[in-house]
């Protein structure tokens, strides 16, 4: 079900798509459904040109069909579309799930407008249920962490600070050669704050945390589509 509520967001949000947009595209699952609706559409004349957030997102654009550039080629981008992992009513986000939030950040920044497309089950009162990643550099990764460990208390955090692995063990490395600390909160008090916290501390590289980003979320649920906009 979850599957076809994505495809169903998916489909939405195509429809804030015009020819001869400049495209910032998301990485994850909710992604790939768009990114397979884009290049049916590609495929029956629509032109438009997209910047991937990921390897893998470059990868399946180029299978289906969809024009690719880069942010050094076109610096403005008109529209991203990507997924999330948790929606606050604010239309903050934590996005990171998939490894690849630093992309994610840099893309959506570039772009006028960023639609985030989910499933209702992303869409949270408080912020902090799902771990929030946060994106660092390998290199003094102790000293890193308990940098990490001490603002986290800071903010009355408790909660795991784990280093992300893959499935055979190894360390997981972002497209940029990073590593990921998932953190895991629960709830997150005073989001603003403690992104600005974080990302002050050196060998931080990125939060996802994504904040005055989103200009609008297109969620699926049983009883269809809903536009969600940022609440005052």
């Amino acid at each position: 079900m979850s599957e076809e509520l994505k495809r169903q967001a998916a489909a939405a949000a195509l429809e804030y798509v015009e020819d001869g947009m400049k495209l910032g595209i998301g990485t994850g699952s909710t992604a790939r459904h768009f990114i397979e609706l884009l290049g049916e559409k590609v495929a029956g004349g629509m032109k438009v040109i997209g910047v991937p957030t990921s390897e893998q997102t470059a990868e399946l654009c180029r299978k289906v069909g969809v024009p690719l550039t880069t942010l050094e080629e076109t610096p403005e981008l008109d529209l991203t579309v990507d997924g999330a992992d948790e929606i606050d009513p604010q239309m903050r986000l934590i996005k990171g799930g998939g490894g690849a939030l630093l992309r994610e950040k840099i893309v959506a920044s570039a772009s006028s407008d960023m639609i985030v497309i989910a499933d209702k089950s992303k869409l949270v009162q408080t912020l902090g249920a799902f771990p929030l990643p946060i994106e660092v550099m390998p290199f003094g990764l102790g000293s890193t962490m308990i940098a990490l460990e001490k603002t986290c208390r800071a903010y009355g955090l408790s909660g795991t600070l784990s280093q992300r692995k893959n499935a055979d063990g190894t360390n997981f490395l972002t497209d940029g050669q990073h590593y990921i600390i998932d953190a895991t909160f629960g709830r997150i008090s005073d989001v603003n704050g403690l992104d600005v916290a974080l990302r002050a501390i050196p060998g931080v590289v990125e939060t996802g945390l994504f904040i005055g980003i989103a200009s609008k979320a297109v969620v699926a649920g049983s009883d269809g589509i809903e536009v969600h906009s940022p609440s005052a």
